[in-house]
């Protein structure tokens, strides 16, 4: 018997629970992901996502991976990325716990799961990407950044997480913005993108604005 897949694009109750979520992923984006995760779950390992945010995007993922019978695997140390603290464009003072003066978005990616019934399709994992790649052991179907826009932050994801991609899986970036305008929002993952690209392991399948899907097809990174 085969292994179940999952439909190429998300039914509309899901895709209206990605809208309602909290977040910043548009939603032709959000269709171009749930189509690499549909693929990727295909290979029946796990999908992982760095930087989880609110779960907007963990929602397309988790669907995908629950139709393929797989689970996703987020990735947050919850205390938002550099634009997201107090004096930064992507700043929401509705995420930050008054108790400790800190953004806090776990409570609030809780309640994006719930909403959509997704909880137990989602294994999160709270804490910092690096540290949480060195302990992970198993190879995964795909990997989504979208984490920290440093270049610190984004190598380390890539570095981290990348190895882990199976032979035929997928690596998916997000916010790759080539024009040196952008470079406090998308220029550290267009260089990892480049990265990735030059290191011979990955070949690019497609490309939806800032969302970038390679499929690994030699080894390293």
């Amino acid at each position: 018997m085969s292994a179940p897949t999952a439909p190429a694009a998300p039914q509309p109750e899901i895709l209206a629970a990605f809208e309602a979520a909290k977040g910043f992923m548009p939603v032709d984006e959000g269709l171009a992901l749930y189509a690499a995760a549909a693929d990727a779950a295909a290979l029946g390992l796990p999908l992982v996502e760095v930087g989880t945010y609110c779960g907007r995007s963990t929602i397309l993922l988790a669907d995908a991976a629950r139709a393929a019978g797989v689970m996703a695997v987020t990735v947050d140390h919850h205390r938002g990325s550099e634009e997201q603290q107090p004096g930064w464009e992507y700043h929401d003072p509705t995420v930050v716990d008054p108790e400790v003066g800190r953004m806090d978005t776990l409570p609030t990616f809780r309640r994006t799961l719930h909403a959509a019934g997704l909880e137990d399709q989602v294994i999160a994992l709270v804490g910092r990407s690096p540290q949480a790649a060195k302990v992970w052991q198993a190879p995964v179907g795909l990997v989504f950044i979208d984490g920290g826009h440093t270049d610190e932050h984004a190598n380390a994801d890539y570095e981290g997480w990348a190895p882990h991609v199976a032979p035929d899986g997928l690596l998916v970036i997000h916010d790759v913005f080539p024009d040196p305008v952008d470079e406090w929002t998308g220029q550290a993952p267009y260089r990892v993108y480049r990265r990735a690209l030059e290191s011979g392991a990955f070949t690019e399948i497609s490309a939806h604005r800032s969302l970038r899907v390679l499929r690994r097809t030699g080894a390293g990174i």
